[in-house]
């Protein structure tokens, strides 16, 4: 599954977890939590936990008696999860989500918070993520909805395309707002065997320190990195200059809210 939008290194992993976080993932992560607060043993199973923004958030809402295990193909998020402090009740472990390395009915509920869209096979990700499942179990994801849903997102795609002209759509358009369509979605899990299944579009805020931290969650936080620098050795810095000041013209220099849109899924066996 290491294609060039699943690649998440060097300093990626720090800017994504530090600036992406608060703006995009942490008020989600919250949400999920709370869908699955009713659970009081048991096990949990995460896929694509990245730097274990919503793994935290499941340690601060589930009981001690709930065993939550996180697993991520991209081994420098993966480390990076691993060494915040507070998640030590959690088990860590590189693995595929389309080919699970736990047994049949192992896990009462399976989460999955903006992996999906970086799946290759989604299908046979959703047939995992049932064959792990007790029954009864709960699988819980999300994808995000279109850009233009995603003002500070939208507003980075802006000011990039002024400046560069990319070989086919950037990253964050093709891949992160790429998979937004319920109709495909709900196709896919009725292909990976799965009946009972549950659309919901949810909208939340996110905060930011600045236009400036925004503008590297970005541009530096993600794959979008790479192709940025693809355009020359001051690419990065310029475009993350006209990214800051794209996003400042609507929401302002210093700290401010913006809101995404995401569909949310939740599926059971």
């Amino acid at each position: 599954m290491s294609t060039p939008d699943a690649v998440f290194a060097g300093s990626v992993p720090a800017n994504y977890d530090r600036h992406m976080g608060p703006l995009f993932f942490e008020p989600f992560a919250r949400d999920v939590a709370r869908r699955l607060s009713g659970l009081r043993e048991g096990a949990v199973l995460e896929t694509a936990a990245g730097t274990g923004i919503v793994t935290a958030a499941l340690v601060d809402t589930l009981p001690p008696a709930v065993a939550i295990t996180a697993t991520d193909l991209n081994q420098p998020m993966l480390d990076h999860a691993m060494g915040k402090p507070g998640l030590e009740r959690v088990a860590f472990r590189q693995a595929d989500a389309q080919a699970l390395p736990f047994d049949d009915a192992t896990f009462d509920a399976v989460v999955c918070q903006f992996g999906a869209m970086f799946f290759p096979d989604r299908v046979a990700a959703y047939r995992e993520a049932r064959r792990v499942l007790r029954p009864a179990g709960r699988f819980l994801f999300s994808t995000w909805d279109r850009v233009d849903h995603a003002p500070v997102a939208h507003a980075a795609l802006r000011a990039l395309s002024r400046l560069f002209t990319p070989a086919g759509s950037w990253f964050l358009e093709r891949t992160p707002h790429g998979h937004f369509d319920a109709g495909a979605i709900e196709r896919d899990l009725r292909a990976a065997g799965w009946e009972t299944i549950e659309v919901e579009r949810v909208t939340q805020i996110g905060r930011a320190a600045s236009a400036r931290s925004a503008a590297v969650a970005l541009c530096q936080g993600t794959p979008m990195r790479a192709e940025i620098e693809a355009f020359g050795p001051d690419a990065l810095a310029v475009a993350t200059d006209a990214v800051a000041a794209e996003i400042a013209a609507r929401f302002g220099d210093g700290p401010f809210e913006a809101p995404s849109r995401a569909l949310v899924m939740e599926v059971a066996r």
